[in-house]
């Protein structure tokens, strides 16, 4: 059942170590791909966090490639002239490194999709319900990524099994992205159906990850409970451990912002100016110990998440599952 995921991405474990500003550097995102996963290059993470070169990190990860591949992740709503420039600039980069798989969001990924489908490329779209999955097709797109709401990071508003049920109908592969921290639920997600999964919080739990070692500690000590909501990062909801910070300043957005972001014209500037803060406060929140000025990121799979490893280690955990799954879902 993971077969076309596996053909669309070229690795050999039907795993996505997904985007993450600013975790995504690229020693994680390498070490997955050596690993036989697929791992997601951040392109805001590695130029202005980590401020490395995106050609040369590109050219460094493609290079561990030991059975995995090599993701390229496009934001593209259109929040700013200035980014969706870069955007475009970044992809095309990313192409003419030889990067064949593409995960879009937050958009009409049509512009995304016709320059990658030109080279023979795939591209997969972030979605949270079926509306969303129906344009990102008409767009083009070849798979979707199904956020649901035990997401860390931007969450979604369906249970993962609800959304499953919602957008296997439409006939094309389904990655679960959500609440999936051990090889046991991995193993259960490609038995409901899914072809591949998608982890963000078990790999910054990682040996490879630069994020501060209070972000990482915090994500071991945490349980479900201890993962909250808030608006206030990028106006939609973005799901955060619980500190002292959070509770000072709240979870919502103000009135002002709230109906602004309603508002068909001044949505896409009020998302701008919330992304441009987002990256100073994210990064400050994954380099800078303590957690009471910041944000750290994650999904309710902190429950199952007790310690850091080496990113190999993790993916090599995931795909001792899937040869289980694989004997499991052999006919009598």
């Amino acid at each position: 059942m993971t077969d076309q995921f596996l053909a669309h991405t070229g690795a050999r474990v039907p795993l996505i170590c997904g985007a993450m500003y600013p975790c995504s550097n690229a020693e994680l995102v390498g070490a997955v791909v050596a690993a036989g996963a697929v791992g997601i290059v951040q392109p805001l993470s590695i130029v202005f966090a980590h401020r490395q070169d995106l050609r040369t990190s590109l050219r460094t990860i493609l290079a561990q490639n030991n059975g995995g591949a090599v993701g390229f992740n496009a934001i593209v709503e259109k929040s700013s002239k200035l980014y969706e420039d870069r955007m475009r600039a970044w992809i095309d980069v990313a192409l003419e490194e030889g990067v064949r798989f593409f995960v879009t969001a937050l958009g009409n990924p049509r512009w995304v999709v016709d320059r990658v489908h030109a080279v023979g490329g795939v591209v997969y779209h972030d979605v949270t319900e079926r509306k969303w999955a129906e344009r990102a097709l008409e767009g083009g797109v070849d798979g979707l990524i199904c956020v649901n709401r035990r997401a860390g990071g931007h969450t979604g508003v369906r249970g993962i099994e609800e959304l499953y049920e919602e957008l296997a109908p439409l006939g094309v592969p389904l990655v679960a992205a959500g609440g999936i921290g051990s090889p046991e639920v991995f193993q259960r997600t490609l038995e409901m159906g899914y072809q591949a999964v998608q982890l963000g919080t078990r790999f910054i739990a990682t040996v490879e990850c630069t994020a501060h070692a209070d972000y990482k500690a915090a994500i071991l000590e945490a349980v479900e409970e201890d993962i909250v909501l808030t608006m206030r990062i990028s106006g939609v909801p973005v799901s955060v451990i619980r500190t002292a910070y959070v509770d000072r300043v709240g979870t919502t957005a103000g009135p002002v912002v709230r109906r602004l972001l309603q508002h068909a014209r001044f949505k896409h500037w009020v998302r701008g100016w919330y992304a441009a803060r987002s990256v100073w406060q994210l990064g400050r929140g994954a380099t800078r110990g303590g957690g009471y000025n910041d944000y750290w990121q994650a999904g309710k799979s902190v429950a199952s998440i007790n310690a850091i490893k080496a990113a190999g280690q993790v993916v090599g955990e995931f795909e001792a599952a899937l040869s289980k799954t694989s004997s499991t879902l052999e006919p009598a």
